[in-house]
């Protein structure tokens, strides 16, 4: 699959099911897979996609992932902070992942694949997801064997297709919206903490595809 930012539920419970991610940073076309640069969160106001902004127009990234630049534009980095504090603050887990968290949010980095993957690290380290992840070149990628490719398959602007059965687990603003699915994999350990791997591993059990894993 290709680096993305703060990948959905399914996203990961898909990846769990494989026990692996590869992370290809030299793929391109970037605008047919937004979620490259996006995620959604759900909050007091409904659910809400968050962007981080990107150096040159995004109608025509042809550069590969591994050159894709941040922009500083809009003070992107404090509107992500709030909205988060926003839908999450009050959740069981947030104060437990917040510092951790805030810092890559806040962070420096110059590359999307770097934003990327320090929100990656944090979710994997704080919900002890039993994923490796590696980097190869596109190249390397072919010689791998049996793989599911994700890429493609989950693009933000309309549903993923993924043959993977949602379930439900507890988030806060249920009561007022009804459960959400595809939302990011932010929200289900912001609700659920180390226990969302339970989630996943059910969701993963029901992972029906004619694609090789």
């Amino acid at each position: 699959m290709g680096s993305m930012c703060a990948a959905s539920v399914r996203c990961y419970a898909a990846a769990l099911k494989a026990g692996a991610l590869l992370i290809d940073l030299d793929e391109r076309h970037l605008p047919l897979r937004h979620s490259h640069h996006r995620y959604r969160i759900d909050g007091p106001n409904g659910v809400q996609t968050l962007t981080v902004p990107l150096v040159g127009s995004t109608n025509n990234m042809m550069t590969p992932l591994r050159d894709v630049l941040i922009s500083e534009h809009g003070d992107w980095r404090r509107l992500h902070w709030g909205a988060l504090f926003s839908a999450y603050g009050r959740s069981p887990y947030f104060d437990y992942v917040a510092d951790d968290l805030s810092r890559v949010i806040h962070g420096s980095q110059r590359y999307l694949h770097e934003f990327n993957r320090q929100l990656h690290e944090v979710i994997v380290d704080f919900m002890d997801l039993p994923l490796v992840t590696r980097y190869p070149t596109s190249t390397e990628i072919k010689t791998e064997g049996e793989t599911f490719d994700l890429r493609g398959r989950i693009a933000m602007k309309k549903a993923d297709t993924l043959s993977i059965g949602n379930v439900p687990y507890y988030q806060m603003w249920t009561t007022k919206s009804g459960f959400c699915p595809d939302l990011s994999i932010l929200d289900l350990m912001m609700n659920m903490g180390r226990e969302g791997i339970f989630t996943l591993m059910e969701m993963a059990e029901r992972f029906l595809t004619q694609d090789s894993v």
